[in-house]
């Protein structure tokens, strides 16, 4: 199984990532979206970190989680290319552990600026075919 798909759209960029259970999807959702700042760069898990969300429901988890993330990478210039991840469905939150780094121009590529997380074409499916998909502004 593919872990994700690209989406073109005037003017943003948008993935659909997949997974044999929801958390899986999650995780390949936050791994599309930096291949996508970092044009596919290897990063290595120098560093790791602890994020716990709670939300609404399961597209609002989606969009906090990389919304997260995206912070953690602004303003902190961290990249990151692992993450475990536990969904807990009844309570709309998540558990995770992820792993990168510091941004490095000699080692890292520079792709595309992702500015914010969207709501437009934004879905969870949480059964099988597990799969999340959200638009980011660039």
């Amino acid at each position: 199984m593919k872990k994700y798909e690209i989406i073109e759209h005037t003017a943003d960029v948008g993935i659909k990532a997949f997974g044999e259970n929801l958390a899986e999807s999650f995780e390949n959702a936050a791994k599309a979206m930096f291949d996508i700042i970092t044009d596919n760069s290897k990063i290595d898990n120098a560093g790791q970190y602890n994020i716990k969300l709670k939300s609404t429901d399961l597209e609002q988890l989606l969009v906090d989680w990389l919304s997260e993330l995206l912070f953690l990478n602004s303003a902190n210039n961290l990249v990151f290319g692992f993450f475990e991840i536990q969904i807990d469905e009844e309570h709309n939150s998540i558990n995770a552990r992820i792993f990168g780094e510091k941004f490095n121009q000699s080692k890292h590529n520079i792709g595309v600026e992702i500015k914010a997380v969207t709501y437009h074409m934004l879905k969870v499916n949480n059964s099988y075919p597990f799969s999340a998909q959200v638009l980011f502004d660039i």
